[in-house]
């Protein structure tokens, strides 16, 4: 496995990566990172030890990098330190934690009906691609999945076929976030377009492995799935509207908040069906599905709603009053 990689580092990289898969972990972003690591000392002949300049000159935060993505280099580095120490290369220099850029919550972009539309439709424009030849019957679907579901972009992508149940119209996801499984019914509309998707792109790829292929024995990469989503919303006429820039992971925002909108419009009780989409969206605690349910304005819409008929009850207070 150590071919993979150039540097001095080459088998204390692989030997990690081997590690943590063989935990459970997916580490994917993370060998990405150390792949990059990997390439940057190898440019640097002279370097024979994790120092401490060394380390901590890669950690320096980037031009425009984003916080989590700088987060997530960081604990690349740092776990590979650690890796070292545990193999007694005591020279290794080990990142301390809490040195990446403070990270602020991201307020999704919460989608109007026209937008979706134009997006959806533009997806269902698109063409053949002579790399990727399901590419047209793919992304479609795949995009239709996370706005259907709420799913993780990840855990669509690395969706393979053995996982899906035409049968019954159920998918079961595998070492999801915290090494977490879980089975998932879909919706009626969705599981008739699943029918008819996997049997297009049977004819294309007879024995994929992939439910949302790029070839016989690969699913899209995750860097891929943003510039994609960008370009397909580009290429719909659309552009940044209100709020932030949307990205294919605002689809599971998206999700859970028509979810909770549709509950408390119709007077349901909301905290009884949030344990149910709390599993259903794979948390591990209705903590995490909170994450979604407060940050969009169009939520808050929705309950100052149902809260009109309190105001004579709870009245504003004075600025010069301590309650």
């Amino acid at each position: 496995m150590s071919n993979s990689y150039a540097s001095v580092f080459a088998p204390y990289i692989a030997g990690l990566v081997s590690t943590k898969r063989a935990t459970g972990y997916i580490y994917e972003s993370a060998e990405y990172n150390l792949k990059r690591f990997d390439r940057h000392c190898a440019l640097h002949p002279s370097v024979s030890t994790l120092s401490r300049d060394l380390v901590l000159g890669w950690a320096k935060s980037k031009d425009g990098e984003d916080p989590a993505a700088h987060r997530v280099r960081l604990s690349a580095i740092r776990e590979l330190g650690k890796y070292m120490h545990s193999l007694g290369v005591l020279d290794a220099f080990v990142l301390p934690s809490g040195l990446h850029r403070k990270i602020e919550r991201y307020v999704p972009h919460f989608f109007a009906k026209d937008e979706l539309a134009m997006f959806f439709r533009a997806c269902d424009s698109l063409k053949p691609h002579a790399g990727m030849r399901a590419r047209h019957l793919v992304l479609p679907v795949f995009f239709r999945l996370l706005y259907c579901c709420g799913l993780r972009t990840c855990e669509a992508r690395r969706l393979c076929v053995k996982d899906v149940d035409l049968s019954c119209g159920a998918i079961t996801i595998l070492g999801s976030k915290r090494r977490s499984n879980r089975k998932i019914p879909i919706p009626q509309d969705l599981h008739r377009l699943f029918k008819s998707y996997d049997a297009r792109v049977s004819g294309i790829y007879p024995d994929r492995i992939y439910f949302f292929p790029t070839t016989r024995a690969e699913c899209y990469k995750s860097g891929s799935i943003g510039p994609i989503f960008q370009g397909i919303w580009k290429g719909a006429g659309l552009g940044q509207g209100s709020g932030n820039r949307p990205r294919a992971y605002d689809l599971r925002h998206h999700f859970a908040l028509t979810n909770l909108n549709r509950w408390i419009a119709s007077g349901v009780d909301v905290n009884s069906r949030l344990p149910y989409l709390s599993r259903y969206m794979g948390h591990s605690c209705i903590d995490s599905t909170d994450y979604y349910l407060h940050l969009v304005p169009e939520f808050f819409h929705t309950f100052s709603e149902k809260l009109r008929p309190t105001e004579a009850v709870l009245p504003e207070v004075d600025d010069g009053k301590e309650w």
